[in-house]
């Protein structure tokens, strides 16, 4: 059965068909939120920044939320086969002991555990990632605001249920609770970070410089789940208040003003705005955003064949609970049998088959 399905925008298919796809043809690579899901999309990362895109020299701005994040902080790597490897592992791995009396961890030690995941993996290889002589990395973060800039027991539960109804009513409505930070690095030789890959009109954005002070409580800020972490606070050179998971404002969000082809290895075929979005079936319809966007997603059809019959999803923690070697091979066979979605693109991109392109 085909894994892979492509989708693109009506630019991106224009283009498609006149030129094909070369490495040098990709301006941005966005990486979505959506924690366990990413784990199936290790695959394509590690053939695309390993082998595809190093045989091009252009500027690549590499935009992630969440798990999203810390892919594309790993792309930045000088190794990123085996940062990619790394993460793979290093996710699928991860448990967390329940103390006696509780059902689940605390926020406070999911976060101190990820947080010293993060220190692990990328501890005394800031410099290198931000570095790169070729990628921004953008990192998006939730930020915050009013309620919510501060965390506790009753305001967060009360603030994301306004921030729900507001943005369910207009989507714009979400930054009255919320504003959207992105830490960016900057190329060698540029003397601050570029304007942002993709548009931020009605939605409050504030763009910070990503830096080593700064790198660490950025991204594990990107991937602080509302209630399951503790939101991040004190991050330096950046405004005051609690940040969150960047996938609230930012799940599944495209960029929409890259001057070539934007390339979005994807879980789905849908491009969903914000985490609060999922539900609104209304706001998954394709826009001008995706014109120039060509989608990379698994066969859905595919996916029924993965062990459970389903993606590797945040649910897996329940069904398994402290059955964590049961856990991981259910994982580790989704991610084995992910490989094939990489050689079937690298196989399309050898022989370019227009008539597997479908519209997004």
């Amino acid at each position: 059965m085909q894994a892979l399905r492509l989708y693109a925008g009506p630019a991106a298919r224009a283009h498609l068909a006149a030129h094909g796809l070369q490495p040098d043809h990709v301006s941005c690579v966005p990486a979505a939120a959506g924690g366990p899901k990413g784990l199936l999309l290790g695959r394509l990362d590690q053939f695309l920044f390993g082998h595809w895109l190093p045989r091009s020299q252009q500027p690549i701005d590499l935009v992630g939320a969440s798990i999203g994040a810390w892919r594309m902080a790993t792309a930045c790597l000088s190794t990123p086969v085996a940062g990619f490897e790394r993460l793979e592992r290093d996710y699928i791995a991860q448990h967390y002991d329940v103390p006696p009396g509780q059902k689940w961890p605390s926020p406070s030690q999911v976060s101190a555990t990820f947080g010293a995941n993060l220190q692990a993996f990328y501890g005394g290889r800031v410099p290198e990632v931000l570095n790169h002589p070729r990628y921004r990395l953008h990192v998006i973060t939730s930020r915050g605001q009013h309620v919510l800039a501060h965390n506790g027991r009753w305001r967060t539960p009360l603030g994301y249920a306004g921030a729900f109804v507001s943005n369910a009513v207009h989507r714009p409505a979400l930054g009255a609770w919320l504003e959207r930070v992105v830490f960016s690095s900057a190329l060698d030789g540029e003397a601050e970070a570029q304007p942002l890959p993709f548009s931020t009109q009605g939605f409050k954005t504030r763009q910070l410089a990503l830096n080593t002070d700064n790198f660490m409580p950025a991204l594990q800020a990107s991937c602080s789940i509302p209630f399951a972490l503790e939101p991040v606070t004190g991050i330096p050179g950046a405004p005051g208040g609690c940040y969150w998971d960047g996938g609230i404002t930012d799940y599944q969000t495209p960029p929409g003003r890259a001057p070539g082809l934007v390339l979005y290895p994807h879980f789905q075929q849908a491009v969903v705005p914000g985490w609060l979005d999922k539900a609104l079936k209304w706001r998954h319809r394709a826009t001008s955003a995706l014109d120039h966007m060509l989608v990379l997603a698994p066969n859905p059809e595919w996916v029924k064949t993965l062990p459970n019959g389903k993606l590797p999803d945040r649910t897996d923690f329940t069904r398994y609970g402290a059955d964590l070697a049961g856990r991981m091979k259910a994982w580790n066979g989704a991610v084995s049998a992910s490989q094939q979605l990489a050689d079937e693109f690298a196989a399309w991109l050898d022989k370019p088959d227009m008539g597997q392109v479908q519209s997004l």
